[in-house]
């Protein structure tokens, strides 16, 4: 990885022409922003047939694109039920599979929600999964895949960034994905706002550091502006819609000043583009 962020978005913006799945135009069409990565969303299943996943991973490399993969949105590392846990990891080898097919190494995932037991008893379920998981993926022969767990936005979900760097404790090569919108909302909007956003992100990547240098320095990132209600997220909006957070100046000052490098995929409500360059531009600008 380069020693600068990669800058990218999550699917395909509202001003993407046409509906058609086509490799050289979604390239054409992500590198005309100025952007570095795409992540290829399966939050409704992994069906992207293997071919076409080269295809597209194919026309992304000739562009200088990294690809990664959002696993499906009904993993659940923490669930009571042990056939869903166990179901949860074939979802990852599915989301392997397609990853290695685009030339990509990054899967990203929610871990799941507490559910009706304590979060101690939620993480202690995920933490098992993810130890099965990881031996699961190696066993399938994609030991050089990444797994990104996500700091989530509802506050019954298992995702704070604590539990996130505990997932992250099961092996060195997992990876997190910091969404700073989704901690944004979990807290209410208290954490990343006004006067002492620099300080709250700063403290965050200080915490980073218990990863190591490498995972610290080259994360994974997500972010968006995003409402919030006492459950935490509500909806995620866009870079104009100035009412919520995070902002994303402070972030990408500290990030430039301190020499990290992580992969930061925008997810704004269909302008991931335009709001990825926005990102982009202003980290360049910093």
């Amino acid at each position: 990885m380069s020693d600068a962020p990669r800058f990218g978005t999550a699917g395909l913006s509202d001003s993407y022409p046409g509906k058609t799945f086509d490799p050289e135009k979604i390239a054409a069409y992500t590198a005309g922003f100025g952007l570095t990565a795409f992540e290829y969303q399966c939050g409704r299943g992994v069906r992207l047939a293997h071919d076409k996943a080269a295809a597209l991973g194919a026309a992304c490399a000739a562009k200088g694109i990294a690809l990664s993969v959002h696993a499906p949105y009904y993993i659940s590392m923490s669930s009571l039920e042990e056939d869903k846990r166990l179901h949860s990891i074939d979802y990852l080898l599915q989301s392997c599979a397609l990853v290695k097919a685009l030339g990509g190494r990054r899967v990203v995932f929610h871990s799941g929600s507490c559910g009706k037991q304590s979060r101690e008893a939620a993480l202690e379920k995920a933490l098992d999964t993810m130890r099965r998981a990881v031996a699961a993926v190696d066993a399938a022969g994609y030991g050089d895949c990444i797994l990104c767990p996500e700091t989530m936005g509802k506050v019954n979900q298992l995702g704070t960034l604590d539990e996130v760097l505990a997932l992250c404790s099961v092996d060195e090569r997992i990876t997190p994905c910091i969404d700073f919108g989704h901690l944004y909302a979990r807290s209410q909007g208290i954490e990343f706002a006004g006067d002492h956003a620099a300080a709250d992100y700063a403290a965050l990547l200080d915490k980073l550091q218990v990863l190591g240098p490498a995972r610290a320095a080259q994360f994974h990132a997500h972010f968006s502006r995003i409402a919030y209600t006492k459950g935490g997220e509500k909806c995620h909006l866009t870079l104009g819609d100035t009412a919520y957070g995070p902002p994303h100046a402070p972030l990408l000052a500290l990030l430039k000043a301190r020499g990290l490098a992580p992969t930061i995929i925008c997810e704004s409500d269909g302008t991931q583009a335009e709001d990825a360059r926005t990102l982009a531009q202003a980290y360049a600008a910093s």
